[in-house]
């Protein structure tokens, strides 16, 4: 007589599981030329962070302007 063993309930299995099977789905729901352009956008999307990014880091090495001293009396 065999026993039915139950497996443990395993939350990171579990979503993972439902992770694969939504990507799975999403493949076939939506056509390659869809895939390609949201992989399109995103890059573009990394490139405006890219350049924000440099505009500050330049900004951050800029050699400060000298001040004058104005008296006043």
């Amino acid at each position: 007589m065999t026993e039915a063993k139950e497996k443990e309930f395993v939350f990171e299995d579990w979503v993972r599981e439902g992770i694969r099977g939504i990507r799975q789905s999403r493949k076939a729901l939506f056509p390659e030329e869809f895939h390609k352009h949201i992989r399109a956008a995103r890059k573009e999307a990394l490139l405006a962070y890219r350049s924000l990014i440099d505009a500050a880091i330049e900004r951050t090495e800029e050699t400060p302007k000298k001040r004058t001293q104005i008296k006043v009396e």
